[in-house]
């Protein structure tokens, strides 16, 4: 793929985070951050600031590959922070008609993406149940490795069920300690411990495009290369760190605040860095063995 068509998809990945009226300035700051950190490859910087409109970025996509890959990663990021509103649907179907896209050729993926972001938090977990710390522990690493070997895959989908997963374990955690939380609660708590939705999303989106793993747009790598693909592990780095944020604030009956969650955070995060090599066999195996047809059911029993 060149570095146009990745700077195009990326773009219109922005144009697809902006477009609901409900963004939060935080997410605007992110993504910014976001194309400052990959301008090293791409300069989607000045895309992001340019003002580029939605033609000009779909001139640079030359194959009916690379657009229908800039379509489902645009309904990816809609779907980042559950499943897109009529502001986000309206842009979608712009897209998909800019895009010279058949209906039937991307309506498979719009409806997975949207049964993995409507999925409840619950997941069939009994309610009120309770873990030991040790149970939690394996919960908590368990649920990083398994975000780590989506990230190593090369299909949008699969970064697609990393904040979900991530969503389920918080909301896990909290049962343990017996709290009830809806999905706006959780929401609320990953935003004020710095982890935006749409924006974690776009990130490893960005990523996964930048390092040249979608050598074969829309499924796997030929001969197992996906699962080697370039990865900065952050999945497995973010969810570690969220499970044991989760515990610690839980834990503490909700009264730590805005400022000690950030700053806890952090410092999980250096610990999460730290582990990550250590089970970096443990993700490839897992990636291995992950089929991605079973994403929606996946997200569901976890």
């Amino acid at each position: 793929m060149q570095e146009t068509e990745q700077q195009a998809i990326i773009g219109l990945c922005l144009k697809a985070a902006y477009a609901d009226s409900s963004k939060h300035e935080r997410e605007r700051d992110k993504i910014r951050e976001i194309a400052e950190s990959l301008k090293t490859q791409a300069d989607l910087s000045s895309t992001l600031m340019s003002g580029s409109g939605m033609d000009g970025l779909i001139q640079s996509l030359k194959s009916t590959e690379s657009r229908k890959l800039a379509y489902e990663m645009a309904v990816c990021v809609c779907d980042a922070d559950g499943v897109h509103s009529a502001a986000e649907r309206e842009f979608l179907d712009q897209l998909r008609t800019a895009l010279g896209l058949d209906t039937n050729l991307v309506e498979s993926h719009a409806r997975e993406a949207d049964a993995i972001a409507a999925t409840p938090l619950d997941g069939g977990q009994v309610a009120g149940s309770s873990m030991s710390r040790a149970q939690q522990d394996k919960l908590i690493l368990d649920a990083a490795i398994l975000n780590g070997a989506l990230e190593l895959l090369p299909e949008s989908l699969a970064s697609m069920a990393i904040i979900p997963l991530q969503m389920k374990l918080v909301y896990r955690i909290g049962q343990t300690y017996g709290y009830e939380l809806d999905q706006g609660h959780v929401k609320d708590f990953l935003a004020t411990a710095g982890v935006g939705l749409t924006s974690q999303f776009l990130e490893q989106a960005g990523r996964r495009l930048l390092g040249g793993v979608l050598g074969a747009i829309g499924g796997r790598l030929l001969g197992g290369i996906g699962r080697q693909a370039i990865s900065s592990g952050m999945s497995f780095i973010s969810t570690y760190a969220l499970g044991h944020l989760a515990r610690r604030y839980y834990e503490a009956g909700r009264q730590l605040d805005a400022e000690s969650l950030r700053a806890s955070y952090r410092d999980l995060l250096e610990d999460a860095r730290r582990l990550l090599g250590r089970h970096k066999t443990e993700m490839q195996n897992k990636a291995g063995s992950l089929d991605i047809g079973e994403l929606a059911r996946l997200v569901r029993g976890r």
